[in-house]
């Protein structure tokens, strides 16, 4: 059986991989063994708990992030918005803005992002759940704040504000993770 130690090294050190997805070239590659490591960390927590929706919930969160991403990637294929880039005339020459392709173009753009981010704050309201759960569970308060800043960033984050508090979440989750104790203290019975 895992247990709370093994939780908290990998969900640890997995956010630390993820804030440092940050850096150039090498950092998709860390942010992604970073997310893995706090999947699997959640699982843990769920099994250790024996609590199923923290990591049902989770899990939720991360196919909705998944989807919303290939869902806007079609959208702005769909939309064809790469032959447009070919029409663009020297700085010179006619606007840009006055291009007849610019338009559909933007639009294409618009419509995706709306797409990536309404699915994107759907994933942050069931990450909500998971990490209310362990806070409860877990009697962790910093992953309830985490939450609450995941779901705050990816309601800002179509205004571009949004990222920098779902950065402050992730150095708070890593906080948290580091936080847990092996044995869960029991709330008190009145």
């Amino acid at each position: 059986m895992n247990s709370l130690a093994q939780a908290r090294t990998l969900g640890g050190i997995g956010s630390i991989l993820i804030l440092l997805g940050i850096v150039p070239i090498a950092g998709v590659v860390l942010f992604i063994v970073g997310f893995i490591m706090v999947l699997m960390a959640v699982k843990y927590i769920s099994e250790t708990v024996e609590d199923k929706t923290i990591f049902n919930n989770m899990l939720i969160a991360v196919i909705l992030a998944i989807v919303g991403m290939i869902a806007g990637l079609a959208v702005a294929i769909a939309g064809r918005p790469f032959p447009f880039f070919r029409e663009f005339r020297p700085l010179y020459g006619q606007s840009m803005f006055i291009e007849p392709g610019m338009f559909p173009f933007f639009t294409t753009l618009v419509i995706a992002l709306v797409i990536v981010w309404v699915f994107y704050i759907g994933s942050a309201i069931f990450l909500r759940k998971s990490y209310t759960t362990v806070a409860s569970k877990l009697d962790i308060s910093m992953f309830d704040t985490v939450a609450l800043f995941y779901l705050i960033g990816a309601v800002l984050a179509i205004i571009l504000v949004g990222f920098i508090v779902i950065y402050v979440a992730e150095i708070l989750q890593t906080v948290a993770f580091f936080s847990i104790v092996e044995k869960p203290q029991q709330p008190l019975q009145a």
